[in-house]
């Protein structure tokens, strides 16, 4: 094994990138950064039968929106250590087995289908729910531990479909240290006899995982805790081969916010959100999913968020830039328990890489909000606008939805406002003010307070008197930014015109 850390990300491709994996991935890299490594995307692609066309392309898009591509692999460069995806890479698998049916690490067993179902059932009404296939049932079944060579040889000559399974030794302690967890032990009286090598001639992801691993030279296996189980068989498989074994590190799981369990799509169609990066349409079934991105997330804030969740940078600091992240991530400051998940919490993150950026891309991203609903703003005004709504968004989309009053006269009026603030007086008080502004000569936010003040001290009137009429009057709200910002950007033609439709309707 390489000195170098390398490190992979290999999913299946048989959907959406759920965040939880998404955050295995950013894990990945993130070690691998912090340690000059490489980062790989591999492709586990052996069970065809659940392959979903268009996945592989969106898991690249996916980590190339959320800024993790991999250094090597599937969106990557290839280093000489492909194919990449193990579908491709089928014919060596065949003779990794056959070096473990060599030195009696694995066996040929012919058991169909049915006959498995049949002593599954069979074990069920005896009282034995779960019957697996181990150092004792091996011995009753149709195998090449318990049948002749020569009968052996004639059914492989004869093409009978056929599996390769693991040979565990019995009353074996498999012990192996996890960066994360600790030591694990388990014992091999406690696991079955797993399929290596299937029928269709692929291996299984336990035989392909390891041999992939092995001659990729990955230092550390940095997954989900769901793969716990299956680490004691890779350590035995890694023994048997005479191989050094990575360094394992078991991840915790994302959790639903609102009880125990793993986090699901379903409870973010319950919960109203998204469990997937970015959108996801299954061209064959028309199945559609909603994705972080384009609910108006940020990359960097969509990372930040999953980076919190499982690992604690043992400081008070939660924003963070991503080469912010490489340099503070530590794998064993990463969790054992399984980490709630907080769309609120993301939402905040969202805001404050939201509230932080420049006017100028604040700019920008209202452009872009505007246009795609064909609405207008003089240009030289969009940064005003921006920023004065930022204070109130969480997402690009809410600079212009808070801030809708600027773009559109409103058609109705805050209802609370109406009732306690609009008084028999309001009329007359908005058609002055009217006649003030329609004297100024400079229409800015400046001479727009000036004035509107000097009515005040003119009249020997409250702020609280005048000040939420004229409001409702212009915007139709009860509350928002400065009134004179938002004059000076409406203009006093728009104003003007505001507040005598407002006197016509709220007569």
């Amino acid at each position: 094994m390489s000195s170098k850390v390398r490190v992979r990300f290999a999913p299946s491709p048989t959907g959406p990138l759920h965040i939880g994996g998404v955050r295995t991935a950013l894990y990945n890299y993130l070690f691998a950064k912090k340690h000059g490594g490489d980062f790989l995307l591999r492709v586990e692609d052996t069970d065809q039968t659940r392959f979903v066309a268009g996945a592989e392309k969106y898991i690249v898009e996916a980590l190339a929106w959320c800024g993790i591509s991999p250094d090597e692999g599937i969106g990557g460069e290839d280093r000489g250590n492909g194919p990449y995806r193990q579908s491709e890479r089928k014919p060596m698998y065949r003779e990794y087995a056959e070096t473990l049916l060599a030195n009696d690490s694995a066996y040929v067993a012919f058991d169909t289908a049915d006959e498995l179902e049949r002593v599954r059932a069979l074990a069920k009404e005896a009282g034995a729910s779960n019957w697996q296939y181990n150092y004792i049932t091996r011995e009753n079944m149709k195998n090449s531990l318990t049948l002749a060579k020569d009968e052996v040889k004639a059914k492989i000559a004869a093409g009978e479909p056929y599996v390769i399974r693991m040979k565990l030794p019995r009353d074996h302690e498999v012990r192996f240290e996890d960066t994360i967890r600790g030591w694990v032990s388990v014992n091999t009286n406690n696991m079955d006899d797993k399929v290596l090598f299937k029928g269709d001639g692929m291996p299984t992801y336990h035989l392909a995982n390891i041999v992939d691993d092995h001659l990729m030279e990955i230092s550390h296996v940095i997954r989900g805790e769901e793969w716990l189980p299956s680490a004691p068989l890779h350590v035995l498989l890694y023994e048997a081969f005479g191989w050094e074994s990575p360094i394992f590190a078991h991840l915790p799981l994302l959790l639903k916010p609102d009880g125990p369990g793993k986090l699901s799509k379903r409870d973010g169609d319950r919960l109203g959100f998204p469990v997937f990066p970015i959108d996801w349409k299954n061209d064959e079934t028309q199945e559609t999913a909603s994705g972080y991105r384009e609910t108006g997330f940020y990359p960097d804030a969509f990372i930040n968020m999953l980076a919190l969740l499982g690992w604690n940078p043992g400081t008070e600091q939660e924003v963070f830039s991503l080469q912010e992240l490489v340099e503070a991530f530590d794998l064993g400051s990463v969790s054992k328990s399984g980490a709630k998940f907080d769309f609120e919490k993301g939402k905040w993150f969202n805001q404050v890489y939201l509230r932080g950026m420049s006017e100028e891309k604040l700019a920008s991203a209202l452009k872009t909000e505007l246009n795609s609903r064909g609405l207008h703003c003089d240009e030289k005004h969009l940064g005003t606008v921006a920023m004065m709504m930022s204070e109130r968004a969480t997402f690009p989309k809410d600079l212009v939805t808070e801030g809708l009053f600027l773009f559109e006269r409103p058609s109705t009026y805050d209802e609370k406002t109406l009732t306690k603030k609009w008084s028999a007086d309001s009329p007359k008080m908005m058609e002055d003010i009217s006649s003030r502004f329609l004297a100024l000569v400079t229409f800015d936010a400046a001479s727009i307070e000036s004035c509107f003040k000097g009515y005040l001290t003119e009249k020997e009137l409250g702020f609280g008197k005048v000040g939420p009429s004229f409001r409702l009057a212009v915007t139709g709200k009860g509350m928002g930014p400065s009134m004179f910002t938002i004059c000076e950007v409406l203009g006093k033609e728009e104003v003007l015109a505001r507040i005598s439709l407002a006197i016509e309707k709220l007569k």
